[in-house]
Order: structure tokens, then C-alpha cells, then sequence
């Protein structure tokens, strides 16, 4: 069905409804109107890393992991995975007559927001801190989501719309003040993505104001952009509760009444919250005319029709057998081994599992579920913590001792024993190890969304980068042991590495690896796969040179705009082996249609070391001499490449040629002048990079 076949059919359907009935249909829990047929439906759904909070599904790493990675194919095979499961379940509750929330076909994922600075809870939602990954990875997860039949398989929805990454705490009443530079340099290219190249079904606005503007009530950004040069025919969808902020926190306005109205005249479609039960009072009050009531309710109407709702769909027949299938939890598995990104190795990494030897898991985190899944995760049939795959994955030479060491932040919590009451133990563990496995980190309790009932902080961001007291105290012991330690890290985020980072023999960030990404993360120490993801993020030494968190400027945050040297670069990622790009294949003449066709060449890489491998080749450009151009090199293409031991490769790339356009101060695009340098390598083209790797990536001197 089209989507102008789709709005037929709405018009249509909304023409039968007096005026009450179209507006009981913008709420997120809109009711059944029996006499139209119009079945109950509740528009609110989450799938960020797997169906969440509709029961057992298939569960993947945390959004951020799935950033590591690195791998577009992934993303559409994770899609599909994550929409078949969506349909199978939504035919089964429809079955059983349950229209309850988290049960329908429209999904608020992916979470599109730039990942600007790590204290932030939500980031680990996001894809990182790069517009250009965030949007070659959000593009092929929405198309899967959506499918290209006739009919919709799922609505995805691009959130949170825009210049929105916290501080969570504020995030009712801030206002984000935003240079247009910073805006369509950094802020919107992946929405623009999401709109012009994935044809999302619908987008969520956020909760903050943007330039003193709401952005779920935004002149500029809903107008002017977003329905005006992006073309968008989907639907808008509140954050939840957002209107009703309009009037207790950003004062916009004075009473629901008004925040109805100017939410709706903006083209605010959907409320998910409370306010829009105000929608006759506006409207019988003279306020809200009728017109903006039903073309929201005609927009809402289309993406049901475009879902197939009421008709017969080739989707009809998926059920629970197609939900945790073994091809699903192959594709949870995949991701989860390309997710984790390995910092450091002094070589003791992999373990032989051939060898005689006892290794002590010591760490709030190495037997954590919570730590697996983040926030806003499904419920899955089997859940493998880090303790649990080593004992599958190590083999029968290998004794295995474990203490938790300490809480995950509490440093007394049992009230009747004294602080760090597990210390004694692990310490007695270490002694009696060869060498130590130590599992750190963080969960939704420590970094989340603000108002979590769960969140220790109440405000989902973290104060600073460092890991909480109790942990440290265990790092101490940890190093006073004298093993050999290998760290893993389980967050959402980059963190203060500093503690360990000289001590430690071996880093590996696992992120929040997913239910059974225990066994992903063991494969990985054993040697059974090289880790292959690399930073979406960057990791700083410490805080103590990030702008203010309230500065949304980008002056000296990401890899783009960074003046210190970092501890770990976007980007970074090490393997077993040794990977990198032998000769940049550049065809004379076929880099003179740059800002009209983009770029095609070929790249050849080498697997040098005796260990198969997947890497990630990375294409940074940078016009040096232009004024307009970003600090650093910026990432315009990747390819993630397998490469057996000694193996040499062609690898294709290409570089749109959006890639080779500079950002004015008022937010026009423009072809870049002066030198352009290409970098291609299996890093950033930073110094810290090559101290890491001892590799350059190669560079060509490109002039149109």
C-alpha cells in the first residue's frame, strides 16, 4: 500500500468521526470507536536492543555495543531479527485479545542522539558520537524494521529530536542553546539520515527546548526543517509527558489548554502522556482549531493503514516459534563478539585453555544480569554473566574461583557487616589464582534515564568518570595481589580508565554485552574469536577538561572538535592479530566529481599476524586549509572485513558526497576548498592512535 493510498483511507475514516472521537485518537493509549471498527490501540513500544518489555525476546548488546561494532550488515540482520520477533508477538496478544502498552506495531527506537559527552545516562541508548556512524548505522536498522513490502512490518521512530543529550536532571526545563554551525555539522545529520534516506515512519521530539523553543512545539526544527526540506509524511510523537512540561517547566506556556494548542499547530501528532485529554477543552474554549485535530488524526490513521491493521498481512502467520529462535540468538551472538572493543594486551590475552590454571573472577559485575542488558531491554529464556561463560567456554585444566569483591557502589551492603565485607574473600581468591579476571563497571542503576525508579542518582547521569568508591578499593587490592589482571568493563560509557590502565595486563570494554553475552565475552579471553569492535566513543584521561555539561557547544568534545590527547580514541580497537591497509587503489581522474557523485576506490588490506581476524577499515577526510572544516579528520566511510592469518584483500569503499561538503556558521552546506587529505587505515589518523597500534594509516593528497 502507498502512503497516499494510506491517507485515503484515513481521510476517509476520519471524516466518520465527530470531533471528540478524532481527538481521544492522539493519545498514546487511544481507545476502540466500535461503531467505525476502530480497534484500541496503544502506540507505545520499545526495541533499542531487542523487543523490550513485552516479555521473552531476543536480546542484544545495549545500543552503544552495537555502535562498537562497526558493521552495517549487522545492523539489518538485527532488524529483521528484532521485527519478525515484534510481529510474532503482537499476532499473539492480538489473539488473545491484548491491546495493553508495549503490545502494538509502532516502536520509539532507534535513539539517534549524539553521544556529546559521557556523563551523560542515556548515552549508552545511542550509537555514539559520531553523526556520520550514527547515521550508516541507524539507515539499515530502520529499512529492516520497516521492511520494503506492502505493507509495513513495524513503524519505526527517530528520537529524540533534537540537539538533545542531557543533563537528565534538566532536562524538563533546559534550554539547549545550539549555533546552526553545530546543529547541521553535528546535531542533525542523522535524523536527516533517518528522514531522507530510511523513510522513518515517525519521529519523537525532546523533551528540552532548543534556541528557546519546546522542540515537541518547534518553529524551526518541525516546520521549517523536518516537514520542509526533509519532506517528512510520517507522524510526531511526544517524549512522554513532554507537553505537559510546556507549562509547569518551561513556562511557555500557562495551562494545558495552551500547550495542547501550540503542540498541535506545530504538528505534533501523538501525546504520549497526559496533556492532550485537554484537547476538547482548547478546542471548545475557541483556542484549537478543528483542522489541526484531524490532520493529526489522518497522519496517525495512515501509518496504521500503512501497517496492514485490519487487513491481511504475509506477516499474519509469525508466532512464539519465531521469537529466541537459533538463527535469532546467532545474530544476538554475532553482535555481541563484534561489539567488544580491546583496549590494551601485554599478549596474556587469549587464556590457553590447554594450560594448567586457576583464574579468579573477582567484581560486582562478573556475575551481574543487570549488567548485561542496560536499560530499556526484553526479558530473555537464559541470561550467561562473564562468571557463567568462562566456566563454559575454559575447559577442564582450568579451575575457576570467584568472589564478588565488592557491591557494585554500596561500600556497607549488608547493615550488619562492616564496609566492603567481601573484600577479605577475594583477596583469599587472588592468592590462590595464577592470574585474575577482574569484572568493573556500572548498570541502569548508575548511568539511565532520569526518573528511573530504579536509578541510585535519581538523575540517570554519572558526576564524573570515575568507577564508584568501592570498586576502587577493589582495584587497589587487585594490584596489591601482584597477579596478572585483565580488566573487563561492563557500561553504557567511556569511563576513567586511569586506575588500571598502566597495571592492568589486559583491557577489554564489553559494554552491556546483552542476556548471554557471558559466553560472547569468554569466547573472546579464550581466543575462540578475536575482538574486533572499536570506541564509538571517545575515552578521556579524565573529566576535568570537558566543557561545562550544560555547553552544547562542540569546542572540544568528540574525536572532531578534541585539543587534548585522549587515553583511548574513537575509533581504537585492537585484535589478535595485526591488521592494516597496505595501498589505497585511487584511479586517476575518478576523484573529479566529488561534491556531485562522491567517491569510489578500493583499499587493500593485510592480515599480517597469524591469528584470523575481522577489523574495521576506517576513511577519515579533512580539508585542511578551509575555514569552515572541522578540528580533526572526520570518519566518512568504514567496512568491516574478515581476513584469515596472512590474508590480503580488496576491499570497496565508497564516500558520499555529502562527505566532501563544510558547514557555514549558518548552517548551509557548501563544497570544501583547499587541500583535502584522505586517511585510510584500521584507526583514527591521530597520534595517540599510532602510539596505540604503531601503525599510520595511509593518506592521499586529493585536488578536485
Amino acid at each position: 500500500m502507498t502512503r497516499e493510498e494510506a491517507r485515503i483511507k484515513a481521510e476517509e475514516l476520519v471524516s466518520k468521526m465527530t470531533i471528540s472521537q478524532m481527538a481521544s485518537q492522539l493519545k498514546f493509549d487511544s481507545p476502540a470507536i466500535e461503531e467505525l471498527g476502530v480497534q484500541e490501540y496503544n502506540w507505545w513500544n520499545e526495541c533499542l536492543h531487542g523487543v523490550a518489555r513485552a516479555g521473552v525476546a531476543t536480546s542484544f548488546p545495549q545500543a552503544i555495543g552495537i555502535g562498537a561494532a562497526f558493521d552495517k550488515e549487522l545492523m539489518t540482520e538485527m532488524g529483521n531479527v528484532i521485527s519478525d520477533e515484534a510481529r510474532a508477538k503482537y499476532n499473539e496478544f492480538q489473539e488473545q485479545g491484548d491491546y495493553d502498552i508495549y503490545k502494538g506495531l509502532t516502536y520509539w527506537s532507534p535513539n539517534v542522539n549524539v553521544f556529546r559527552d559521557p556523563r551523560w545516562g542515556r548515552g549508552q541508548e545511542t550509537y555514539g558520537e559520531d553523526p556520520y556512524l550514527i547515521s550508516s548505522l541507524a539507515v539499515p536498522f530502520i529499512k529492516a524494521l520497516q521492511g520494503d513490502g506492502e505493507y509495513m512490518k513495524i513503524a519505526a521512530c527517530a528520537k529524540h529530536f533534537a540537539v538533545h543529550s542531557g543533563p537528565e536532571a534538566q532536562r524538563h526545563y533546559f534550554d539547549a542553546i545550539c549555533t546552526l554551525k553545530d546543529m547541521w555539522e553535528t546535531y542533525l545529520p542523522a535524523f536527516e539520515a533517518c528522514v531522507t534516506e530510511a523513510q522513518v515512519e515517525s519521529v519523537m521530539g525532546a523533551y528540552n527546548r532548543t534556541n528557546g523553543e519546546p522542540c515537541c512545539a518547534h518553529s524551526y526544527l518541525m516546520d521549517e526543517v523536518l516537514r520542509g526540506k526533509w519532506g517528512f509524511e510520517g507522524h510526531y510523537v511526544s517524549d512522554c509527558w513532554a507537553v505537559r512540561d510546556f507549562h509547569e517547566n518551561h513556562k511557555v506556556t500557562s495551562r494545558p489548554e495552551e500547550s495542547v494548542t501550540l503542540a498541535l499547530g506545530k504538528g505534533c501528532d501523538l501525546n504520549c502522556g497526559c496533556t492532550y485529554q485537554r484537547i476538547m477543552n482548547a478546542y471548545e474554549e475557541g483556542l484549537l482549531p478543528e483542522e489541526f485535530i484531524r490532520r493529526s488524526a489522518v497522519r496517525l490513521f495512515t501509518t496504521r493503514y500503512l501497517l496492514g491493521m485490519g487487513s491481511e498481512t504475509k506477516f499474519d502467520k509469525l508466532n512464539y516459534l519465531d521469537v529466541e529462535t537459533e538463527h535469532n540468538l546467532e545474530v544476538a551472538e554475532r553482535a555481541s563478539l563484534e561489539s567488544q572493543v580491546l583496549l590494551k594486551n601485554d599478549g596474556i590475552l587469549p587464556f590457553d585453555k590447554n594450560k594448567e590454571q586457576t583464574i579468579a573472577i573477582i567484581g560486582p559485575n562478573a556475575d551481574s544480569r543487570d549488567a548485561l542488558i542496560g536499560n530499556y531491554y526484553g526479558t530473555s529464556s537464559e541470561y550467561i554473566t562473564l562468571n557463567d561463560g568462562i566456566r563454559k567456554v575454559a575447559g577442564e585444566k582450568t579451575r575457576i574461583l570467584y568472589s564478588e569483591g565488592c557491591h557494585l557502589y554500596k561500600d556497607q551492603p549488608d547493615p550488619l557487616s562492616r564496609p566492603m565485607n567481601t573484600l577479605s574473600e577475594a583477596k583469599a581468591v587472588m592468592k590462590r589464582a595464577d592470574v585474575v579476571v577482574l569484572c568493573l563497571g556500572l548498570d541502569a542503576t548508575l548511568e539511565g534515564e532520569e526518573g528511573d525508579t530504579s536509578n541510585a542518582y535519581a538523575s540517570g547521569d554519572k558526576n564524573d568518570l570515575s568507577f564508584p568508591a568501592p570498586q576502587l578499593e577493589l582495584i587497589n587490592a587487585v594490584k596489591e595481589s601482584g597477579k596478572p589482571f585483565v580488566v573487563v568493563v561492563m557500561t553504557g560509557s567511556a569511563m576513567d580508565l586511569t586506575p588500571f590502565n598502566d597495571e592492568a595486563s589486559a583491557i577489554l570494554q564489553a559494554w552491556y554485552p546483552g542476556a548471554r553475552g557471558g559466553l560472547a565475552t569468554a569466547k573472546i579471553l579464550f581466543g575462540e574469536v578475536s575482538p574486533s569492535g572499536k570506541l564509538p566513543v571517545t575515552f578521556y584521561t579524565n573529566e576535568n577538561h570537558l566543557p561545562d555539561f550544560t555547553d552544547y557547544s562542540m569546542k572540544n568534545r568528540t574525536y572532531r572538535y578534541l585539543e587534548e590527547k585522549p587515553l583511548y580514541p574513537f575509533g581504537f580497537g585492537l585484535t589478535y592479530s595485526n591488521v592494516k591497509v597496505a595501498n589505497i587503489d585511487l584511479a586517476e581522474g575518478g576523484y573529479k566529481n566529488l561534491h556531485s557523485e562522491g567517491l569510489d576506490f578500493n583499499v587493500s588490506v593485510l592480515n599480517s599476524g597469524n591469528v584470523d581476524t575481522s577489523d574495521v577499515v576506517e576513511i577519515y577526510v579533512h580539508y585542511s586549509n578551509d575555514p569552515m572544516e572541522v578540528l580533526n579528520p572526520r570518519l566518512v566511510s568504514f567496512e568491516r572485513v574478515f581476513l584469515k592469518a596472512g590474508e590480503l584483500k580488496e576491499v570497496k569503499i565508497h564516500i558520499d558526497s555529502k562527505a566532501f561538503m563544510v558547514v557555514e556558521e549558518d548552517g548551509s552546506r557548501r563544497a570544501g576548498t583547499g587541500d583535502l587529505v584522505l586517511y585510510a587505515g584500521t584507526s583514527q589518523p591521530d597520534d595517540r592512535s599510532v602510539e596505540l597500534t604503531g601503525n599510520w594509516p595511509l593518506h592521499v593528497k586529493i585536488t578536485e
